[in-house]
């Protein structure tokens, strides 16, 4: 019974997905409501939306009650937009039109070693996101900047950048942990760096008339192209997961900018020590299909970066999600 759930897995997604962009979750308060209450609210038919709840409930995403009423669970609170802890972009991200085009050829991706996306649409991922899906891209814009927003403080708290007088957010998008980092040190400067279409949506913080304003400077460009700006320490986050030659390229890339003595802080989940293994290798396949990245692992995490040029320090939990690696640029 197992395996038939598990090869129903798709089902499941589907069903996350849609009730997220419906805003199930958003116009369910905290009284329980039948599905024909529900469905006048988010404009759908109530029998085919009772269906949809009593599948989700059976995963712990809304309760259905004796009486037929749904009330929210742990879970569905997160798919709420409001929920401090909202997972609604991530769940929207991972479910994404070109996932279903890539999942079924996950054989080939394991066959091959290389994506599948190039082969489906003929062009680099990130180059068919801007170019040919914009909507999706900025899915994965808010995905990405929810997930800063839930970590940025976590990241600002665990570092000690006493001393250093400038840092650099690489590929930083909206600005998060950049602005959580010149909240707690009110002498230093700042720099993000991401592409165009990313930081002209950096937080109004950032932005001119924002109150660091005077204190950073937004750098619009591709960090696995150059990194051109010097600070005393880089911030790497979520972002070495692409294949071995453009990771290679942006850590090159930021020694060259740094010269010997700057400081690369690289922040990862890893798939060797989380408490979410099955969506960290989750995750991992994905990337594999998507741009022929991986997630890593403690010991290949500090491969790739001693392989670069990078002397690796201390290694350290930020949170029981992400791992920091405290990296110098040798003389």
């Amino acid at each position: 019974m197992r395996l038939r759930e598990l090869v129903f897995g798709a089902a499941c997604a589907a069903a996350v997905r849609a009730a997220a962009r419906l805003g199930v979750a958003d116009a369910l308060g905290e009284v329980p409501l039948s599905a024909a209450d529900l469905a006048t609210s988010v404009r759908t038919e109530p029998k085919p939306l009772h269906r949809l709840l009593r599948a989700l409930s059976c995963y712990g995403v809304f309760d259905e009650r004796p009486d037929g009423t749904f009330a929210h669970t742990e879970m569905s609170r997160l798919l709420r937009e409001d929920d401090p802890n909202s997972l609604k972009a991530i769940a929207l991200w991972c479910t994404e039109a070109w996932t279903w085009d890539a999942w079924p050829r996950l054989d080939e991706a394991v066959r091959t070693g290389r994506n599948v996306v190039e082969d489906l649409y003929g062009k680099e991922f990130f180059q068919y996101l801007n170019e040919d899906a914009p909507e999706s891209a900025d899915v994965f814009n808010r995905a990405m900047t929810r997930s800063s927003e839930q970590s940025a403080r976590d990241v600002a708290g665990l570092l000690d950048l006493s001393g250093a007088t400038s840092v650099a957010d690489l590929g930083g998008g909206q600005g998060h942990v950049v602005a959580s980092l010149l909240d707690k040190y009110p002498s230093m400067r700042g720099f993000l760096l991401d592409l165009p279409r990313v930081v002209e949506h950096a937080l109004p913080r950032l932005r001119e008339g924002g109150d660091l304003a005077d204190r950073v400077h937004i750098v619009p460009g591709d960090v696995r192209e150059s990194v051109p700006v010097q600070a005393d320490v880089y911030i790497i986050k979520n972002i070495l997961e692409w294949d071995d030659e453009s990771t290679a390229r942006l850590l090159r890339n930021v020694i060259r900018a740094g010269g010997p003595g700057a400081r690369v802080v690289v922040i990862e989940n890893l798939v060797d020590d989380t408490p979410s293994m099955r969506f960290s290798t989750a995750m991992d396949l994905l990337l594999l299909l998507n741009v022929g990245g991986a997630k890593h692992t403690t010991d290949s995490m500090v491969g790739r970066l001693t392989a670069a040029g990078l002397t690796v320090g201390v290694i350290c939990p930020v949170n029981p999600y992400l791992h920091a690696f405290d990296c110098t640029v040798p003389a």
